[in-house]
This record gives structure tokens, sequence and C-alpha cells, in this order.
């Protein structure tokens, strides 16, 4: 785990909510996440076979059958200059049915086939009977390729089955590993070394009492972009590889919302909209060549696969208006911050052809906070 410090410990982070007890996805009771990180090899580029600095996150929604036991769910894509899979059936049909891999470009295809895999050793009746001849996978990306060979493709099927079993085997209140790991171990973010991030936040209890919880994966952003709780600090620090002026901004973010809010797929849709508030407090400009993907789930009302009668009963969002005034402003924190988690988490790594990915000095980017006006802000 990466010995460098999460957001928090660095800056007096005011939010307009409280974050949950680990500040983290997995503050939604019975999330759960996974990664295995590949990391081998130095030197210059042997297309195919390394170096390699890449690898695979997974997150389960709870820890049962989620074929059995769907969770209800939508998808966003706020730039859709990407190759994620899966999406359109759960704009159809509105559920998450297996566990959502996060992973690099080229290995969407071969995540994709292991979580199929899984699902077949798991379950008997995939792809035999009836009712379980579908099963919509769910894979998101983004491209490491200034880091990692692309074209080697080296996430397999056992590392992916690696971090579902890694996240079946974490127990609540254990810290959620963040920066270069799994998904998140070749990339960048606004010239720095980016990587995987987290964070969550709580409704007051008269407004429900419910948790949102976010996962990004980061890898978008030149580096005089950056700001950090409303101050330029790209303005004023930059790696030390970078010229300065932007360039045609690209890469892409993957963002995981989950919530124990009784929300349905469109009100889920809704929350995957405002993801955007908190991808440009961080400077983003969404830019042409940058693919910003969302999905949300909830983890109440379950969906079942083989449901003993046509209707049912649950308890949904009676007010939407009370609910969602708190829940939309917990979404944009906690993608704010779990975005600048991936950063300040994130260890200086070199991979392909030397290039290099620096860590964010937070030394610097304290005393630069400070000189703005102090060390709290949010």
């Amino acid at each position: 785990m990466s010995g460098r410090a999460r957001l928090r410990e660095i800056l007096e982070w005011r939010g307009f909510l409280d974050p949950g007890p680990e500040n983290a996805i997995s503050d939604v009771a019975g999330v759960r996440v996974g990664h295995t990180t590949l990391i081998t090899g130095s030197g210059v580029l042997n297309a195919g076979h390394g170096p390699i600095r890449t690898g695979v996150t997974v997150v389960l929604p709870h820890d049962r059958n989620l074929l059995h036991e769907k969770v209800g769910a939508a998808v966003h894509a706020i730039n859709g200059h990407g190759k994620v899979m899966g999406f359109e059936e759960v704009r159809e049909v509105g559920v998450i049915e297996a566990p959502i891999a996060l992973t690099n470009t080229f290995n969407v295809g071969l995540v994709a086939d292991a979580l199929l895999a899984y699902a077949i050793r798991e379950d008997s009746s995939v792809g035999v009977e009836f009712r379980s001849r579908s099963l919509n996978v769910v894979v998101g990306e983004t491209n490491d390729g200034y880091l990692n060979d692309l074209r080697g493709r080296h996430v397999r099927q056992e590392h992916v089955w690696d971090a579902i079993e890694a996240a079946l085997r974490s127990t609540p209140g254990t810290p959620i590993e963040e920066g270069a790991v799994g998904a998140g171990t070749g990339t960048g973010c606004y010239g720095w070394k980016g990587g995987i991030g987290t964070s969550s936040r709580l409704v007051p209890q008269e407004a429900g009492g419910f948790t949102v919880g976010v996962l990004v994966q980061s890898n978008f952003g030149e580096a005089p972009q950056l700001v950090i709780g409303g101050v330029p600090v790209g303005r004023h620090i930059l790696p030390p590889d970078c010229t300065g002026p932007l360039e045609s901004e690209a890469g892409s973010i993957m963002v995981v919302i989950a919530t124990d809010a009784p929300l349905t797929s469109r009100q889920l849709g809704r929350l995957c909209r405002r993801a955007v508030g908190g991808l440009v407090r961080t400077g983003s400009v969404l830019g042409p060549r940058s693919g910003e993907f969302v999905i949300a789930f909830s983890t109440t009302n379950r969906v079942s696969h083989l449901p003993a009668f046509v209707t049912t009963q649950e308890t949904v969002i009676a007010d939407e208006d009370a609910a969602t005034t708190w829940l939309f402003p917990a979404v944009v924190e906690s993608v704010e911050e779990a975005i600048l988690n991936s950063i300040f988490k994130a260890e200086t790594m070199t991979g392909r052809d030397e290039h290099k990915r620096y860590a964010l000095p937070l030394e610097n980017v304290a005393k630069l906070i400070a000189s703005h006006g102090g060390s709290s802000i949010g």
C-alpha cells in the first residue's frame, strides 16, 4: 500500500457533507473492491512483452451471486471517447448482474471474457437455463500506454479472478488501496501520476441518512489545469518534464458511484450526470480526446433473476427533490475528492522507454494552499 498521504491527511478539507468512516466507496454497506497490480520489467519497449505497468480493479456491489441478485444501475458517457463494454444493456434494462471491472484500453475484451468465465465457473445455470442464457458484463477502461506495453494485453483471466477474490476477502473497515494500483497502475492525471482514488459522503438523517461512495480510475487532464480547493495549483507547480502550454487533452476517467439510497435506474442516471461537477472542480475541461464514463448502482432493492411473482413491494424515494438536494452534492464532492486522492496517493513511476510520471509534491502543494489563505479549503 502506498506510503503517501490522502488529501485530508495533508489539507484541512471542508465539504458541504461529511465523509463516511473510511471516506471510501466501501462505506456503502456491502460494496467491496479488489485489485491486481502488474509491474514487471524496465527499459526500452519490447512491444507485446513489456515493460508492464497495468492491472485490473473490480468493484462488487455485494458478495452474493450478482446474476441472481442484480442491483439497479445506470451509466452515462460525459464524453464518449473510450471503449467501455456493457453500457447499452444497462441503459436498456437498468441493472448490473456481474462484477464491475476497470482495466486498460487494449484489455477490455480479455477482461470481459474473464468475467464471463468466472460467472460460468460459479453458476452452472449460466448459458444453459433459459433465463440465464445471457449475461451482461460491464468493463471500463483508460489508456495506460504511456507507461505500459499495451500490445501485450497482460491482464489475463487469472488476474481478473484474483481481483474478484481479493474483493471477496476484504472486510469492512479495511482501507482500499489507492494510487498506482490495479487499473490505475499505469495511469496519469493532470500530468502527474494518477490512479485509483475513492471517497464518500453521508446524507443527513432527516434526508434519509444515505451514503454515497465513489471510486475513480483517473487518467486525464493537462498539468496547468489542476485545481485543488479552488486554488490553481497547476499554474504554479508543474512536473519536471512539463513544457507548460496546454496540448489537446487526451486521457480518460472511469467513475463508479455506489449508494444505499433506494433509487431507480432513472434516478441513478441523474446521479451519474452530476459526476461532471466533481471533474470540473478539479480543473477538467473535458477535452476532445478524453473519455469520461460513469457507472452508478444502488445496493438496495435488489432485483431477483427468477422472481416468484410478477410484482413486488419495495421502499422507494417518496420525495425525490428532498433526497437529491443532498445526493447530488454528495456525488460532486465524492468525485472531486476521489480524483485528488488518486493523485495524492500515487508514487512516482517509471515505465516503458524510461517514460516517467512523477508524484505530486505534497509539501509544495500544502505551502501553496497556505499562501492562498490557509490549509482549510474545500
